[in-house]
This record gives structure tokens, C-alpha cells and sequence, in this order.
């Protein structure tokens, strides 16, 4: 099967505490198998990276206002999602908010069939879980942000 490729735009989301904030997904076609993942998704046909982190944003939590940092990583994810395989190549933006209460009212029908949850997570709370969590080593990189700020440029992930 020829995967199809696709651009996203992901947020790592830190509220006041420095948490940051996960969804608990699922692929429909395979209900056994949960994981952590940030915020965003594909750009559509003219948008940037920037734009298309704002408006996913906006429909995942409906939090407006957020203070958008720099890209801080990048990465490239093949996965499957109802049988399609994914190319997936995602840039990740550093936002803040003080606003912690979620509203997934903005989102798509396909979003809410893959979300089950929401959480902010503290760095000691990635280190510790059993569950899986994407991208893979968020936990460490976090730990290296908020240790040293933003990368001068953005590092692979």
C-alpha cells in the first residue's frame, strides 16, 4: 500500500506550570491501542506551519490567545489511520498559555472519533508513564526547553 504524505503542524502546549498538554488517541480501526500525542494536524492547500498550528488549536481546545513561540522540532512519523498509511512530516511549535480549560467543541467528526482524552503533564509524569507517548523522547526534549529555552534552531525529534 502506497502511503499518502502529508505536512502537519504540532503544538507543545505549556500552561503556567509548566505542563504540557497531551490528547489520548486511538486509531477506530485498531480500539486496543491508546497513546499520548500533541495537539495539530495537516496544513491545508496555502497554509504554513504557523497558521495551520493556530487554527488546529483553536479547534482541538478552543483556546485563543495563545502566545506562539518559535519552531523548536521536526520530525517525520509513518503511521496508519483506518487502514491508510500516513508519510507524515511535522514541525512543532513551542505556544504558552495560562488558560488551562479545554473546549473540543471546534473539533471534526474524524478528530473526536481518535480523541478519548486530555491532560497536562509534568516532565517527572512523561518520565515515569508506561504509556505510550508521541513524538518518541518528548519527555527529555521538554526537559531540555525548559532548562534552556528555545534551540537557536530547530533539532529532529
Amino acid at each position: 500500500m502506497t502511503a499518502r504524505r502529508r505536512k502537519a503542524a504540532r503544538i507543545l502546549l505549556l500552561d503556567g506550570q509548566d505542563r504540557i498538554l497531551l490528547f489520548l488517541g486511538q486509531d477506530p480501526a485498531e480500539p486496543d491501542e491508546t497513546w499520548w500525542f500533541t495537539p495539530g494536524g495537516g496544513l491545508e492547500p496555502g497554509e504554513g506551519f504557523r497558521e495551520a498550528a493556530e487554527r488546529e488549536l483553536v479547534e482541538e481546545t478552543g483556546l485563543r490567545g495563545v502566545a506562539f513561540g518559535p519552531l523548536v522540532a521536526y520530525g517525520t512519523v509513518s503511521f496508519s489511520y483506518q487502514g491508510q498509511r500516513y508519510e507524515q512530516e511535522q514541525w512543532f511549535h513551542l505556544a504558552r498559555t495560562a488558560r488551562t480549560e479545554l473546549d473540543h467543541s471546534g473539533m471534526t467528526e474524524d478528530e473526536h472519533a481518535v480523541l478519548l482524552g486530555a491532560r497536562w503533564w509534568t516532565v517527572d509524569e512523561l518520565r515515569a508513564t508506561a504509556e505510550t507517548v508521541y513524538p518518541a523522547g518528548l519527555a527529555d526534549f521538554l526537559a531540555r526547553l525548559l532548562a534552556e529555552g528555545p534551540p537557536v534552531d530547530p533539532v529532529r525529534l
